[in-house]
């Protein structure tokens, strides 16, 4: 989910669909990192080096080689050890966007967005617990397995899809650093324009439920369609 000013007047998600999240084929990309994508989906976990030396070889390439061009191109986020901090949607460190997916693990996602698109990308209902970002309010999100339709507690709550307003610069960045911290759920969206006067240093909108749960649709809903291992 990167970011850039695709106006004047504000920065928006840079090629929110299809591509923008869809690795590319070529040297191995896309299969190693549906293999990551379904080792968390599976375990709550990045899968072992092993499955990603064997998924790379098929290509004639190291794990290390395809992890390097896919933390490159922001499909993942590697933290200055090497070690696997993101695979967006899914977070290997906790956030405060808790996801419980049906029939699988505890996983976390890197924002609001990312964890409603979940279920739309596994074919599973996901079940999120998060909280209002500027009162704490619990919120619960039950969404089911197409990604299409969801529960929410309360029945008020939206989402704030935020950038820090350097986005607008027009460089790339990855979402990890600019945009993840600050798409959160919100009670209400009262609550939510009260963070966002707060907090001038981002730039974003309110979203309904709605408009919430098709952009997580639109975004992570290809990564696994043509996957063949996919549990969907």
């Amino acid at each position: 989910m990167r970011w850039a000013r695709r106006d004047g007047r504000r920065a928006r998600r840079l090629d929110p669909v299809g591509p923008g999240r869809v690795a590319p084929e070529a040297g191995g990309l896309r299969a190693v990192h549906q293999q990551v994508l379904l080792a968390f989906a599976e375990s709550g976990h990045a899968p072992a080096w092993s499955v990603l030396e064997a998924a790379a070889a098929r290509y004639a390439r190291t794990a290390a080689g395809v992890l390097a061009d896919l933390h490159a191109g922001d499909f993942i986020q590697l933290d200055e050890a090497g070690r696997m901090s993101a695979a967006y949607p899914f977070s290997a460190g906790p956030t405060p966007h808790v996801v419980r997916i049906d029939g699988g693990p505890r996983v976390y996602a890197m924002c609001a967005i990312d964890a409603l698109g979940m279920a739309a990308m596994l074919g599973r209902a996901v079940t999120i617990a998060s909280a209002d970002t500027r009162t704490g309010q619990p919120i619960m999100v039950t969404v089911t397995k197409n990604g299409a339709a969801a529960t929410w507690e309360p029945a008020s709550t939206v989402v704030f899809e935020g950038c820090l307003a350097y986005c607008a610069d027009g460089l790339a960045r990855p979402a990890a650093q600019v945009s993840c911290g600050h798409v959160n759920f919100f009670a209400t969206p009262a609550s939510a324009a009260a963070w966002a006067a707060a907090h001038p240093e981002v730039t974003g909108e309110v979203l309904g439920q709605a408009a919430a749960l098709r952009l997580g649709r639109e975004i992570f809903g290809p990564l696994l369609a043509d996957a063949p291992q996919a549990a969907r």
